[in-house]
């Protein structure tokens, strides 16, 4: 089962709080995943706060192209929630 994030919302610099169509919610701090050069205007967070929930990709997309695979954010809240 590939994760599909349902909502999204900013909620201060680099955290965002996510919701998955399981259910599944919680919060992720993506300041340290911004590396490369697709990432690089995501670190200002003006830029970054541009965010939406792509309808077709089910996770989270940018302006310029950038995005996150859904199991990678579902898998950073699994992790922040043990």
């Amino acid at each position: 089962m590939v994760p599909r994030v349902v909502a999204a919302t900013h909620v201060r610099e680099y955290l965002v709080r996510l919701e998955f169509a399981d259910g599944t919610e919680g919060d992720v701090d993506l300041k340290e995943e911004l590396h490369g050069e697709v990432f690089r205007p995501l670190r200002d967070v003006d830029y970054f706060k541009r965010f939406t929930v792509h309808a077709e990709l089910h996770t989270l997309t940018w302006p310029n192209g950038a995005d996150f695979a859904p199991e990678f954010l579902y898998e950073k809240i699994k992790v922040a929630a043990q």
